[in-house]
């Protein structure tokens, strides 16, 4: 098992170019099996989801070829609805699939997903929305079926905007008869890239980025190249990271627009930010201060997808802070891990009550899910002493090679099989 090695201490220096956005490239290639041909997805990040999503899509008869940042997918050989239990199990985005396969084959069959425990995730908002469009839902202990003979628009108002319901309505309905509004629209923007996808393959889309989508649909859709956004999430990382080590970093290929609420936490934190038209500047020199209170919620405002990275700056911040949580009812378990490197930090039901310690210690941390190991990983790199962060398979679902794209900014950091013995280098 595969462990990361961080000798702390360091601040981070440098420039660094963000990747792709995986929230972003999931949806796409999903959205990819709509239109039979050959597509050309530049951008995409090589992570585990990605070659997961590519997995799935050649067990359903496309091919599929990953090489450095660009996908060359053709879709025309697809033959197959039915995603494989065993990796639908393993990436809770499969379940974007349900949407496109639906409307090109008139019937999809998928398992529950399966992905990060973070709190329960139910995707009654995505049957629900393919319900109203026309689809016929079974549901058995095991399996999902959905069935149409033609999709028919309509008007879906969503209890919560739900992102992947979201995205999930807006493919399905692309190829609808006729038009579809969804209300109550999640606003990311992974949604609006998808969007843009949609509509350079022919799809007829507005509204993106709004809380009112409307979608006309049409008959075929074409296969198109298209390039994947930035990764809001990956570039909030690398900046709390910068100013938890107390360091100076250059963010480069980033859209700051994606990330207002993110700059603003950490400027009410003392973080010094220079933000230009693709590219954010961040430096912190000092202790950070505490922040009264920091609330989770969908975009734009905070992102539950940066709670933890955040908190870690917190208990290094002068003072008391809170955290609440609003999106995951699963998402402190991160804290233990942080109270082993010296923390102190309070759960409250949905609230985390930080209050700042002069400095974090190395230890062995495990981590739990995708968000939680890369705050670990910023925990480490800010500690005294060493830090083993183990279970990295889960950071690996979001970040390509976390290590050598921290290690370009200086820090001391390894991935390794085992412990290394005292006589390595």
């Amino acid at each position: 098992m595969e462990k990361l090695f961080i000798e702390g201490g360091r601040p981070l220096s440098g420039a660094i170019s963000i990747h792709g956005a995986k929230n972003a490239a999931l949806p796409i290639l999903a959205a990819s099996m709509m239109a039979g041909g050959v597509h050309t997805l530049r951008n995409v990040p090589d992570l585990l989801d990605i070659r997961t999503m590519l997995q799935i899509l050649k067990g359903l008869g496309c091919e599929a070829e990953l090489e450095g940042d660009t996908i060359t997918l053709n879709t025309a050989t697809a033959v197959s609805f039915h995603v494989p239990e065993e990796l639908m199990r393993q990436m809770r985005s499969s379940i974007f699939l349900m949407g496109p396969l639906l409307a090109r084959f008139g019937c999809v069959h998928v398992s529950q997903p399966g992905g990060c425990a973070i709190g329960e995730r139910k995707i009654d908002l995505h049957l629900k929305g393919l319900s109203a469009l026309g689809a016929q839902i079974e549901e058995t202990p095991n399996a999902i079926i959905c069935a149409a003979d033609q999709l028919r628009g309509t008007d879906i108002v969503l209890d919560f905007p739900s992102v992947g319901a979201t995205e999930n309505i807006m493919m399905a309905a692309a190829l609808a008869e006729g038009v579809t509004t969804i209300f109550n629209a999640a606003r990311e923007p992974e949604i609006q890239d998808l969007q843009n996808y949609l509509n350079a393959m022919g799809a007829d889309i507005i509204g993106a980025g709004t809380d009112t989508i409307t979608i006309r649909g049409v008959r075929e859709l074409q296969p198109v190249e298209y390039s994947i956004i930035p990764d809001r999430i990956v570039a909030g990382t690398v900046l709390v990271a910068a100013a938890a080590t107390r360091g100076s970093v250059t963010l480069e290929n980033v859209n700051p627009a994606h990330l207002t609420s993110v700059i603003h936490a950490l400027k009410r934190a003392g973080v010094q930010m220079t933000v230009g038209d693709d590219i954010i500047q961040v430096s912190c020199s000092g202790r950070p201060r505490a922040v009264e209170r920091i609330v989770t919620s969908p975009y734009p405002a905070f992102p539950t997808d940066l709670q933890a990275q955040v908190m870690v700056l917190l208990t290094l911040a002068d003072g008391m802070s809170i955290m609440k949580e609003t999106i995951f009812e699963g998402r402190f378990k991160h804290v233990d891990e942080l109270s082993r490197m010296g923390a102190d930090i309070r759960i409250d039901l949905n609230s985390a009550f930080i209050r700042g310690v002069p400095r974090l210690y190395g230890a062995t941390v495990e981590a739990t899910d995708l968000r939680a190991g890369a705050a670990l990983v910023i925990a480490g790199l800010a500690a005294h002493g060493t830090t083993i962060v183990e279970q990295i398979h889960h950071i690996d679902r979001g970040y390509d090679r976390i290590e050598l794209m921290l290690s370009k900014l200086g820090a001391n950091i390894r991935r390794m099989a085992a412990v290394p013995s005292e006589t390595s280098n």
